[in-house]
């Protein structure tokens, strides 16, 4: 009979690294998602019949930070990643809000572009 936890740190937590791969995926989908925002304000704001300097702001402000965002968060979801594995693998596991936190800010400015690229589009001066 075989100790399949002697094949190496990996497979004593089989469970707990499966978890991590679930949630770093969640992220890249998160990351890309957020991306996907950028682009679809950047249509909003050059296809606008009301095409002003304020609307093409919003859309400029919107898509870069979409994107640059959505390309921060995977790119730090997989720091993290390798991160936690070695922690799992140490049993020194610690929680981070850090990239929490950076998510919470990103999508508040790109709110604050949709808010105001959507009041522009709507209510035209």
């Amino acid at each position: 009979m075989s100790d399949r936890s002697s094949n190496g740190s990996d497979s004593k937590y089989v469970q707990q690294h499966l978890a991590n791969e679930r949630t770093f995926l969640a992220w890249v989908r998160t990351g890309i998602g957020i991306a996907g925002i950028g682009f679809l304000a950047a249509g909003f704001g050059f296809h606008s019949n009301t095409y002003d300097q304020l609307v093409h702001l919003a859309a400029v402000i919107t898509g870069i930070t979409s994107l640059l965002g959505g390309i921060s968060i995977i790119l730090f979801s997989a720091a993290a990643y390798h991160r936690k594995r070695t922690q799992i693998n140490e049993q020194s596991f610690r929680a981070t809000t850090r990239l929490i936190t950076f998510l919470g800010i990103i999508l508040l400015v790109i709110g604050i572009a949709l808010a105001i690229l959507l009041y522009v589009l709507l209510f035209p001066v």
